[in-house]
């Protein structure tokens, strides 16, 4: 199983981009008012949350209000477009997942151009994935979630946060990698996504675990597995 969970072992990126087109610096006084953070997905989820973090502080240490306005759809794309197509003055700016360079690779056409339509700020952050049940669910361990999936091929359902987001991947490379058979459910966002989770209705996900932090440790989710090959804290 650690194989396996090596496989997947995709971790969610968060970054910091700004809206430009051209190369031109930003004023001097800036931010001399209001400045929108678009987060590409819905509230609630892992990325929407270290946004909300992150833009409390900045409105507190430049003194000027940053907000944030939730554009989801699409895996990312209609916020990323929308970033893309804002005034390139600094004052639009997209809190962008690692969906910022997996989708171009996954739809055949996207409305915004990674390289050419943002200049990169700074990386926020990283989170690895997780395989998570709703507490109620029979399994307990990974092993014995996917004995489930193989003595009930196409019958359970796995949420994701949205298609071609690596969630929505590291589903797929197990699916490949150990040959099981499960519907995947994707939702707008982490934050559905969860809601969902915690009603029983898609009682597994594969997300962030950041998004869930909190509920795993008020019981009322169970972790199975992280992709990562070790855990925080482990020799290197």
């Amino acid at each position: 199983m650690r194989n396996a969970v090596r496989v997947s072992a995709l971790l969610l990126a968060l970054s910091i981009v700004l809206s430009m087109t051209s190369r031109s610096t930003v004023a001097a006084g800036y931010p001399d008012r209001t400045v929108k953070v678009i987060v590409p997905f819905p509230a609630g989820g892992v990325t929407d949350i270290a946004a909300r973090l992150i833009t409390q502080k900045l409105s507190e240490r430049l003194g000027q209000q940053f907000y944030i306005e939730n554009i989801g759809g699409a895996g990312g794309n209609l916020g990323m477009a929308n970033a893309a197509h804002a005034a390139p003055d600094g004052y639009s700016i997209l809190f962008a997942s690692s969906s910022i360079v997996v989708n171009p690779s996954l739809y055949r056409q996207i409305p915004f151009n990674a390289e050419k339509d943002f200049i990169p700020v700074t990386k926020a952050g990283a989170s690895p994935n997780s395989w998570l049940v709703n507490n109620d669910f029979a399994a307990k361990t990974m092993n014995e979630l996917i004995n489930m999936m193989r003595a009930n091929p196409g019958k359970l359902s796995v949420a994701s946060p949205g298609t071609g987001t690596t969630p929505s991947l590291s589903i797929e490379m197990l699916k490949q990698g150990l040959g099981v058979s499960f519907v995947t459910v994707p939702f707008a966002g982490g934050g559905p996504m969860t809601q969902s989770l915690l009603g029983g209705f898609t009682p597994v996900a594969c997300a962030a675990i950041g998004n869930s932090v909190a509920l795993i440790k008020q019981g009322r989710i169970r972790a199975l597995a992280i992709t990562v090959k070790k855990t925080p804290g482990d020799a290197p």
